[in-house]
């Protein structure tokens, strides 16, 4: 309870010197601001005076003539029919000529109506009681605005003052508002103008204005008003206080009832397998966000309270304004802003529908071409989907180009700052990713190789998995992934070795190197034999046999068969050597190197054990003693 009181105190204490400053600057910078239109507002006015003092002069000289004539006219015999005619003309002449001038202020008053403003006579409560546009003698429009609000606050200080004492005097020129033996203000003939009403009128009015406003202030400020005014203060305080302690009391028990759940109700928050909340931390999220909503609904009702507060009191009514005009004119400005802004909202959402259903469109011709059900003469149904992606992001630029002026602010220097960052910061960010985009594209049309393809690009060989806009993935046969940027694939050679191997089918070769003792028809055939016996080898076109190179001591021979499978290729070379070794152990043919014959006799042959016959034995050395006769006694050695 104690916390709550000394919240509300400390946050009346805050609003007030807040107000108190925030009123002080603003009627500074309305002050600053409105320095030249007063300034233009006082020329306009001066102009408009110095016009009306040559009107006001000629009406003066006017009427003292009109009075000179008057009197002439009454001197006159009433047999005098001829000069009385003369002098009843010449009196009609000035009061056209006094019509007339009433005619030209009118129509210099109607000028300056929506351009001049006038200057207020102020009440007992800093409210406007009425405006004044005209100077009067030697006293300034503003000059007159003054004096007539200090003259009314001396009446209502005035304990001999009756509404009904103040009289309405016409003179001459003027209409005075008096009490007793002072003049409250005078009404003039420009002062009618001005308001559109005769002259006793507006009198009238101003009359019954002052009473008002001096019967409204003696009323508002008696003894009892003022008692009954701080009973419903001590009232609103009173209610304010109890709604922030049960505020506090029942936000307090909405975070019991939160600790409660824990592991009962409030069991985490999941998403599919993933969890992104456990019970702990939604229970901890829960209180902050009750907190959160305790303090808002305090301040809320702190905030209702102070203009309500305000309001009871006439000196701090403007309090109450103000504080309401924080709330109500930033949501006035919003909704004038949101009403103004609809034609442009309304055109934006025709621009978007109408892209939507274009990129439909597009969409669906691309499905059509992908599925081979529409075909484009030179247009092949792989580059259906990269073309589909440049034409969207090319669409959408254009919308966003379309849209761009319809934008709140887009003709905001900051607005237009903010996007000349964002484009030079693309600009250079991106100048290594704009190069593999663009290798991106040609690769996409040069239709170099397709997912799923075996290539070789530099020294990387597999499958392709993935080509997107920068990188190129390929999974080597060793369950790798490789990711080659697409630049560098435009630098590199490429061998795809998928691309015609299911029509023309893919050749595959390994060398071999036999000695010359081996007749070169028995290699030829034992090779074709092993490649035709090798699973996923054509038979048709058939394996062939090519003698690369007749060397120093053997003879190279390249075998070369058929395969459509050319993503299997490790296994079946592999496959290949195996069918190799087969056949050239069962023919009797060995694979080694041609040096080891060197030293043949006595060893073994390298065919394996299982190839050879049962009786087969290893040589012995052969050795030959060469005789030679003596010629003494001929001996052989």
């Amino acid at each position: 309870m104690r916390n709550s009181i000394s919240i509300f105190i400390f946050a009346l204490f805050i609003f007030i010197n807040q107000n108190l400053y925030a009123q002080n600057d603003t009627i500074k910078k309305k002050d600053s601001i409105n320095l030249e239109n007063d300034s233009l507002n006082a020329v306009l006015l001066q102009d408009y005076s110095k016009k009306i003092g040559i009107i006001e002069q000629q009406r003066i000289d006017d009427s003292v003539k009109k009075a000179e004539l008057q009197v002439e006219l009454n001197s006159l015999k009433t047999t005098d029919n001829l000069k009385k005619k003369e002098l009843q003309k010449q009196l009609q002449e000035l009061n056209d000529k006094q019509a007339e001038r009433i005619a030209e202020k009118k129509a210099q008053i109607d000028s300056l109506r929506h351009i001049a403003k006038g200057y207020p006579v102020i009440g007992f409560f800093k409210d406007t009681l009425f405006l004044i546009f005209n100077k009067s003698g030697s006293f300034s429009a503003e000059d007159r605005a003054s004096a007539i609000s200090n003259r009314i606050h001396n009446l209502a200080d005035n304990f001999n003052f009756r509404p009904d004492s103040l009289q309405l005097l016409p003179n001459e020129t003027t209409t005075d508002v008096v009490f007793r033996d002072n003049t409250i203000m005078s009404v003039s003939e420009n002062d009618a103008l001005w308001n559109n009403l005769s002259r006793d009128s507006l009198g009238r009015k101003y009359q019954q204005i002052i009473r008002d406003a001096i019967k409204q202030y003696r009323s508002e400020t008696s003894l009892r008003t003022l008692a009954k005014e701080i009973g419903l203060a001590l009232l609103v305080l009173a209610i304010i206080i109890f709604l922030v302690k049960y505020i506090g009391r029942f936000f307090k028990w909405t975070s019991k009832k939160i600790e409660f759940q824990e592991g009962r109700g409030i069991k985490g928050i999941k998403i599919k397998n993933y969890t992104l909340f456990d019970a702990k931390q939604q229970v901890k999220v829960l209180l902050t966000v009750n907190t959160i909503l305790k303090w808002f609904f305090i301040l809320l009702a702190i905030y209702i309270a102070l203009p309500i507060l305000f309001g009871i009191f006439p000196w701090t009514k403007n309090f109450a304004t103000t504080l309401f005009g924080y709330i109500l004119n930033p949501v006035k400005k919003m909704a004038s802003g949101l009403w103004n802004y609809l034609p442009n909202l309304i055109t934006i959402i025709v621009i978007i529908f109408v892209f939507r259903y274009l990129l439909k469109g597009i969409h669906f011709l691309k499905d059509e071409i992908q599925r081979g059900n529409l075909r484009i003469s030179g247009f092949y149904p792989d580059w259906a989907n990269p073309t589909y992606q440049i034409i969207r992001v090319l669409l959408f630029a254009f919308m966003f180009i379309v849209i761009f002026p319809y934008l709140p602010g887009s003709n905001s220097q900051v607005f237009r700052g903010v996007s000349v960052f964002l484009g030079v910061l693309f600009t250079f960010g991106s100048t290594g990713s704009l190069s593999n985009v663009i290798a991106g594209l040609v690769l996409t049309y040069m239709r170099l190789f397709k997912i799923g393809d075996r290539v070789k690009i530099g020294d990387v060989t597999g499958d392709v998995i993935e080509k997107s806009m920068l990188v190129t993935r390929i999974r080597t046969i060793k369950n790798e992934i490789i990711s080659i940027p697409n630049s560098t694939v435009m630098s590199s050679h490429t061998i795809n070795y998928s691309s015609d191997a299911p029509d023309k089918g893919l050749i595959i070769h390994t060398t071999v190197t036999i000695g010359y003792d081996t007749p070169w028809r028995d290699m030829h055939q034992a090779l074709i034999d092993a490649a035709s016996k090798t699973e996923l080898v054509l038979n048709d076109p058939k394996p062939f046999v090519l003698q690369t190179s007749l060397d120093d001591f053997y003879v190279s021979y390249q075998i070369n068969a058929y395969i459509r499978e050319a993503n299997k290729q490790a296994e079946i070379y592999s496959n290949l050597h195996q069918n190799i070794q087969d056949v050239c152990n069962e023919r009797g043919i060995e694979i080694l190197s041609p040096h080891y014959n060197q030293l043949r006799d006595g060893n073994m042959v390298t065919i394996p054990a299982d190839y050879l016959k049962k009786d087969y034995k290893a040589p012995t050395f052969d050795i030959k003693i060469m005789k030679e006769e003596n010629g003494n006694n001929g001996e052989t050695i």
